[in-house]
């Protein structure tokens, strides 16, 4: 009787590996893919949900925003009276109107159709607007009417042909109005409102309403919720309300659109999307897998003879089944390696494309492991052939 210890076992899997090494290698590029995939797969996934969670961070996730559900005119549309029984809930820590318009925006010999939005000055503390240059709107603005507008960062720039600051304290014109600029806010990029706050113009309330839009304009309410455990309640508050104030139709009429449900749906949408990456690098895998059994195969009909002496000086059937299978592991675990190392060379490929990727321990792990599932499972079976072959019969093969 020998005893194949695992040490030697390994010594052996390496040695056969080696003298069949193109071999070995064509059979691994299968896995090389399908660990690298996966890899890759799942950097992106986290990269869109961590893309996802930046856009949504410049937005308050208590932010509830309820608007008409129908374009054009409104049969029955928001006040702001409703603006201020939103504001009665214990749920609710504010609620202001916001109304939005376009037209044309001139600054010399420039102009351009863009949005412009009326405020009043707590939006920009709600909506992370910061300014860049200049001030932003107050209080004074909206008790004086000032006919002042704060610009968004966009906006400024190409008004300017790439000099913002040189527009601060000239005039501009909104169809035909005029306003002074008093500011250039930071750009922050998705607003949630369905406009971009990057690509239009700021002005007080009431001056918006009066001199643009007036006073039939139609508001949206920006509603901002106690906290975020209370959105939901706030939400149920709000419908009440129009259900109350609005009996033409209630609130079927209106869109009530919170941050935090659209940020959930956003990261399950990414989530999704690996999930369906991850099966596809799943078949790349199994693909691969069957490309390693072929090749063990092979190498037990090789071996057959080598099988038949080990047997004969008293190798048992377990350490002949683990000598196969350890190869096949071997070889998938190498496999596995090179598909991290070329998936951690391929992200900033994929950052040059514009594709977020954020490379992770877990994309590492789940590589290697179904890497070496794939070893074990498709090497098991060559491997069980091969321990139980009968050993009179392996040393007469030719």
């Amino acid at each position: 009787m020998i005893d194949l210890r695992m040490k030697h076992l390994v010594k052996l899997a390496l040695v056969n590996i080696y003298q069949n090494k193109t071999r070995t290698f064509l059979s691994t590029l299968g896995v090389i893919v399908g660990t690298a995939t996966i890899f890759l797969v799942i950097a992106i996934g986290k990269g869109g949900e961590a893309q996802v969670s930046e856009q949504f961070s410049k937005l308050n996730v208590g932010t509830i925003i309820v608007r008409s559900a129908m374009r054009g005119k409104v049969v029955d549309p928001l006040t702001e009276k409703d603006a201020e029984l939103f504001a009665q809930s214990e749920y609710i820590a504010s609620a202001f109107p916001v109304l939005f318009g376009n037209g044309d925006i001139s600054y010399a010999n420039y102009s351009q159709q863009s949005g412009f939005i009326a405020i009043y000055p707590e939006f920009q503390e709600k909506n992370n607007l910061t300014v860049w240059q200049g001030r932003p709107l107050g209080d004074e603005d909206e008790e004086n009417r000032n006919k002042c507008v704060v610009l968004g960062g966009e906006l400024a720039y190409v008004l300017t042909d790439g000099n913002p600051s040189e527009i601060l304290g000239q005039t501009i014109t909104i169809n035909h109005r005029k306003f002074e600029v008093v500011g250039i806010y930071n750009r922050v990029g998705d607003s949630g409102s369905g406009m971009s706050y990057d690509d239009s113009a700021f002005l007080p309330y009431t001056v918006g309403k009066r001199y643009l839009l007036g006073k039939s304009a139609n508001p949206t309410i920006f509603v901002q919720a106690t906290e975020l455990e209370a959105v939901q309640l706030a939400v149920e508050d709000i419908t009440s309300v129009l259900n109350e104030t609005h009996r033409g139709g209630g609130a079927e009429q209106f869109r009530i659109l919170d941050a935090g449900s659209r940020l959930a749906a956003a990261q399950e949408s990414a989530r999704t999307m690996s999930l369906l990456l991850l099966a596809v690098a799943t078949v790349v895998l199994i693909v691969s897998g069957i490309g390693i059994m072929n090749v063990m195969f092979v190498t037990v009909k090789e071996r057959t003879k080598e099988i038949g002496i080990l047997k004969a000086i008293g190798a048992r059937k377990r350490e002949i089944l683990s000598q196969f299978l350890l190869e096949a592991v071997i070889i998938s675990l190498v496999g596995g390696l090179l598909g991290v190392v070329f998936g951690y060379f391929a992200v900033p490929l994929l950052e040059f494309l514009d594709l977020p990727a954020l490379p992770s321990v877990t994309g590492v792990l789940l590589g290697l492991l179904f890497s070496v599932i794939t070893g074990i499972f498709f090497g098991f079976y060559p491997a069980l052939q091969a321990a139980g072959l009968n050993p009179i019969e392996a040393l007469r093969y030719e």
